[in-house]
């Protein structure tokens, strides 16, 4: 399926009750959907499309996105292959006919995810000329749905095409930006990254406008706080360091940080964590193929690489997330996907995070590094690794002059903190970095210098067929 087929074919995605029933969305009887038109006739209607838009955003980031960049990345060993173990993004062999697997799945899930949010923002306007009253309560619904369609281009364009800084303009191939769903008969072409980060932008401010002065709330919805921190993360991808750091302070200034045993629980206790931002709520959906499965502590499919392993004090909290492997010695599985409390079939869910309070820190201290404030970044850093092992922050010995030690100590930082949450091989990119794997691993690749046209997916050759506007990725669309 491509782009042109989303509002044609999955129009009402966003509709059905998925998060009110038992279902997934795909086994709805479609003989019954309502019109278009009647959904977005009432406020109601408009709150269920969002309902339904979240639904499609946990989809693909409790699949194939979330696992993709661990897999790609060198801090994952893919301990056994089959049907959706991504071995093919492990081995940099991706195939643009790979329809139900990580190229075709990823491109289509958030298209879909597009294409709904795109729905409640176009529809906004006509409904509020009619019902002015309902403008305080629709003005959150599109809000988020501007932050999920930023997010959802975000991530496209992190996976189907070359960093921001890959070209000093950002002028090379991005993904298309999708404002109003196109027609069938439409040729919808690829904009340049900076095209894609400045739409991003725009939607995430409008989002932050709208949202007025209601700052935080349900982490399990979009808020102020999380367009705030989203656009700390696109601001750090873009090099825009200012912006990066405003952002990113703003967020912290209104956050916690988890710390001792609360740090564990957010992963593992059904609840959303002290410093939780923005998480999909896993409640009612599908189990099949999610995280629990490809991290289960007794047939995983993914465990930690030596080379995460080894960059651990033996004192950090966040090994409390590691448990030893009983017929390894010297092999971990990761414990961030596992339930640590009684759970039955109403309550199990895998909550993936997309944004928290951590990730704000390091942005900081990254954006600092490079405008040189390296006293500034060296204090965010001892923040970071004073939690993990306890201690004030003023304890931590970490030099403020040396600017390769605090790059490295960036590097090492954001990989222990963000393992198995879909960070490591998109830090590695953006960061300009070669992809260097362990002696552990079982790929065929060991390491990728940058730049490299393999450090990107291939546009699915389903669209490339369809689509007469569609320019694929250079080696991988072959």
């Amino acid at each position: 399926m491509n782009i042109k087929q989303y509002k044609n074919g999955l129009f009402l995605v966003f509709a059905i009750m998925v998060l009110f029933s038992c279902k997934n969305y795909f086994d709805v009887d479609t003989s019954d959907r309502q019109t278009e038109e009647k959904t977005f006739s009432s406020v109601e209607g408009f709150k269920k499309a969002l309902a339904g838009t979240y639904t499609t955003v946990y989809s693909y980031y409790a699949s194939q996105f979330y696992r993709y960049p661990e897999v790609a990345g060198n801090m994952t060993d893919l301990r056994s292959r089959g049907t959706g173990s991504l071995g093919e993004q492990y081995d940099f062999i991706s195939d643009p006919e790979q329809e139900i697997g990580a190229v075709g799945y990823i491109w289509r899930y958030i298209f879909i995810s597009i294409t709904n949010a795109n729905n409640i923002i176009n529809h906004y306007s006509t409904f509020i000329a009619k019902n002015p009253g309902a403008t305080s309560s629709l003005d959150t619904v599109k809000a988020q749905a501007l932050f999920i369609r930023a997010l959802a281009h975000f991530d496209l364009c992190r996976t189907y095409a070359q960093p921001y800084n890959y070209t000093s303009d950002a002028g090379h191939l991005g993904v298309p930006v999708v404002l109003k769903n196109p027609a069938p008969e439409d040729a919808v072409e690829r904009a340049t990254v900076k095209q894609v980060y400045d739409q991003v932008i725009a939607d995430l401010k409008e989002a932050e406008r709208l949202f007025g002065s209601n700052g935080s709330g349900d982490a399990y919805f979009a808020s102020k706080k999380a367009v705030q921190a989203l656009l700390a993360r696109v601001y750090l991808y873009a090099g825009n360091w200012d912006e990066a750091i405003n952002y990113a302070t703003l967020v912290i200034n209104n956050s916690a940080l988890a710390t001792g045993t609360d740090y564990a629980a957010m992963f593992t206790n059904l609840i959303p964590g002290k410093e939780a931002i923005f998480r999909l709520n896993g409640y009612l959906q599908p189990k099949s193929g999610n995280l629990s499965q490809v991290y289960s502590l007794k047939s995983p499919v993914y465990v930690p690489a030596d080379t995460l392993m080894k960059l651990f004090d033996p004192a950090d909290i966040r090994l409390n997330l590691f448990q030893k492997d009983p017929q390894n010695t010297g092999k971990w599985f990761t414990r961030k996907w596992s339930i640590a409390v009684d759970y039955n079939a109403n309550t199990e869910r895998y909550d993936p995070l997309v944004l928290r309070t951590s990730e704000m820190y390091l942005v900081r201290a990254e954006a600092n590094l490079n405008k040189n404030n390296l006293a500034a970044c060296s204090a965010d850093l001892k923040i970071i690794i004073g939690r993990a092992l306890d201690k004030d922050p003023q304890s931590i010995l970490l030099t403020e002059t040396d600017k390769t030690v605090l790059d490295r100590t960036i590097t090492v930082e954001r990989a222990k903190e963000f393992c198995f949450e879909g960070h490591n091989f998109f830090d590695i990119t953006r960061r300009k970095q070669n992809l260097v794997r362990g002696a552990t691993t079982a790929s065929i690749v060991k390491s990728i210098n940058y730049p490299s046209n393999y450090f990107v997916l291939p546009i699915p050759q389903s669209e490339m067929d369809a689509n007469p506007g569609m320019a694929g990725n250079p080696t991988v669309n072959r």
